[in-house]
């Protein structure tokens, strides 16, 4: 039986095949067959970012509807679905501010420039102005024309026309069924090409890091291995401490009993990076070991695996602030801004696969200008470091059915 090579060991194949092409093009002398190496590799690099830029708009869109139009099907549960809601966004939000805290106490990424990214730092800083105005223009950013928005790739207009629409799509419930399949299908096309254009990672990344390589030197290696220990150590943070303090202190339930009903899900997640695989396991602990009632597991958790992304949301606001770093941008508070908004609502309706959450991260570096080129230094970790937000994730879910059960066994007393 022939052997198949899985796209983790291709990727992991391309990144050394990318960094040992750089280091030969960075000590050899100037010919033309390095010239024309070097100018295959931006051209492969750049294709490979004009895909995921093409499926982004489509899939962001579709995505983020459909997460919204989830709740439908659960209407009738008002005061399960405010708490659910109420738990997720809060811990989403405290996930991020612990991601900025982290990089900014930290600051992995500080004093190296990139000259990859110099044109992007040109742009940005172009688009530098007051506060005041700064503010107004975002404002004004949010609600477009849609179909300006989806042709001109305007982010965050296309992610208030998503939630508009799919808040739209609750209220009308059975109503617009058709809509909704139909933009259930769209999605599930977009995922589909996802799963295409992933096939090509690892020569794309290859050619990016080549690029990377043939023009920096050991530094770019130092601050990923820095960046790493820092979203790393602050997601176990946030895993170990924060949500189980939070746990504690809604219901009274000992972090070492959580930790020894949910210790087979968690595995699970660790293992295979998807929230969506370890469903089933999930549910199981949740019901059968933690003790939640069925008719809050099968809310709660499935759709924590759609929206509840904590270790997702810490992560890419730790890593936005640390490519802004690489190309020597100091983003602001109103950038910073953005980047929590986006980051929160682009969790809402990513799919709980591997892979997928390099386009949310691509959306979060294009909602405030920065160079996307960036997933080459990012991609290549990308799953190392989603073994660790993804069990995050996952026991966010658990946690979060145990409180909402306790919230509405309150108020029904």
């Amino acid at each position: 039986m022939r052997y198949k090579v899985s796209l983790n060991t291709q990727i992991l194949i391309g990144c050394a095949v990318g960094i040992a092409g750089g280091l030969w093009l960075a000590t050899a002398e100037t010919t033309p067959v390095a010239e024309n190496t070097l100018y295959g590799a931006k051209i492969a690099g750049n294709l490979f970012l004009d895909l995921l830029r093409m499926v982004l708009v489509p899939l962001v869109f579709s995505s983020i509807v459909v997460g919204v139009a989830n709740l439908r099907a659960h209407d009738q549960m008002h005061r399960v679905w405010k708490a659910t809601l109420a738990f997720f966004f809060a811990t989403m939000a405290l996930a991020i501010i612990i991601g900025f805290g982290a990089a900014h106490l930290f600051r992995p990424g500080d004093g190296l420039h990139l000259e990859m990214f110099a044109d992007a730092t040109r742009n940005f800083q172009a688009r530098q102005m007051p506060l005041a105005d700064y503010i107004a223009q975002f404002l004004r950013g949010l609600f477009q024309n849609p179909f300006k928005a989806l042709a001109q790739g305007e982010i965050l207009a296309i992610v208030m026309i998503a939630l508009f629409l799919g808040i739209a799509l609750v209220v009308g419930g059975e109503r617009y069924r058709n809509i909704r399949v139909l933009i259930q299908e769209l999605q599930e096309l977009c995922l589909m090409i996802v799963s295409w254009i992933m096939r090509l990672a690892p020569l794309g990344i290859a050619a990016l890091l080549m690029q990377l390589v043939a023009s920096q030197q050991g530094g770019v290696l130092r601050s990923l291995a820095h960046f790493i220990v820092v979203v790393t150590g602050t997601t176990l943070f946030h895993g170990i401490v924060v949500l189980p303090l939070i746990l504690w202190l809604f219901t009274r339930i000992s972090p070492v009993r959580f930790f020894k009903g949910s210790r087979e899900a968690l595995v699970t997640a660790f293992a295979t990076s998807s929230s969506a695989a370890t469903l089933p396991v999930t549910l199981r602990c949740t019901e059968q070991h933690l003790h939640v009632r069925k008719d809050i597991a099968n809310f709660v958790v499935p759709l924590g695996a759609t929206i509840n992304m904590d270790g997702t949301a810490l992560y890419e606001a730790a890593a936005a602030l640390f490519v802004a770093r690489l190309a020597g941008i100091e983003l602001d508070i109103a950038s910073q801004m953005i980047i929590f908004f986006v980051a929160m609502l682009g969790a809402i309706g990513a799919p709980g696969i591997p892979s997928v959450g390099m386009l949310s991260m691509v959306l979060v570096l294009e909602s405030v200008g920065l160079p996307t080129a960036a997933i080459a230094i990012l991609l290549p970790i990308d799953r190392i470091l989603d073994t660790v937000r993804t069990t995050v994730n996952v026991e966010g879910d658990m946690i979060g059915s145990l409180i909402v059960q306790k919230v509405a066994d309150q108020r029904a007393a």
